[in-house]
């Protein structure tokens, strides 16, 4: 029997406490790849345009990826699952694990979309057993990754294009598409879904939320 439900989630303050790309800088700081003791404050900058809806996602991303340019690809991966397992997996909302979980159990399709790169982004999918994801791609150049974005960022209205092309090569064909977001960057795709839930939304989406009758949840990583 075709399953023509899909559900649909942002990652960073969706899916979890905190945002996977923050923390991964710290994470690098810690672990002494990062040593310009102004990073995290630019991090702060930039992600403070983010949550308003006006980051450059290049600019971000040449600033974000710069640290890691000298490091080969297959050393990130490992250091990848180190961050997740240690720094990502207590911060995922319980609630958002039960909700995966009971998606799994009825056979639903599950799928991430993300303005985070894909780096990350792949390595939490797994670790939540989900395994479609889209997120953002990046060029690499002799196993090194490069800050130049491969195709359609998924950031903004791009995760709607992104989700579009990848609809267009799923054989099934589904009729119903509910997306979970915190994030007023995921207005575009708020719009093109079926039934919308905000997850602890920022104040710009909760308006938008109640304009429209979507759905509220509170999530918390405490009891």
């Amino acid at each position: 029997m075709n399953n023509n439900e899909l559900y649909i989630f942002d990652l960073d303050e969706t899916l979890l406490n905190g945002d996977s790309a923050m923390l991964w800088h710290q994470f690098l700081v810690k672990e002494g790849f990062i040593l310009n003791a102004s990073f995290l404050e630019e991090d702060k900058r930039l992600m403070k345009l983010y949550s308003e809806g006006k980051l450059d996602m290049q600019q971000y991303l040449n600033f974000c990826i710069a640290p890691l340019t000298n490091i080969p690809v297959i050393k990130i991966e490992k250091l990848v699952k180190k961050f997740v397992e240690n720094d990502i997996t207590p911060r995922i909302f319980p609630q958002a694990r039960q909700l995966i979980n009971q998606l799994q159990g009825q056979g639903k399709e599950i799928i991430i979309i993300s303005a985070t790169v894909n780096f990350l982004v792949s390595e939490i999918a797994k670790h939540l057993n989900i395994k479609h994801h889209l997120a953002i791609d990046l060029e690499t150049n002799n196993n090194f990754y490069s800050a130049q974005i491969k195709g359609v960022a998924s950031y903004q209205n791009g995760k709607v294009i992104r989700l579009k092309a990848w609809l267009k090569n799923q054989v099934n064909q589904y009729q119903i598409l509910h997306f979970y977001t915190d994030s007023i960057n995921d207005l575009s795709l708020c719009e093109f879904a079926d039934i919308v839930n905000v997850v602890n939304p920022c104040a710009m989406l909760a308006s938008k939320a109640r304009q429209n009758n979507w759905q509220r949840l509170s999530w918390s990583t405490s009891d």
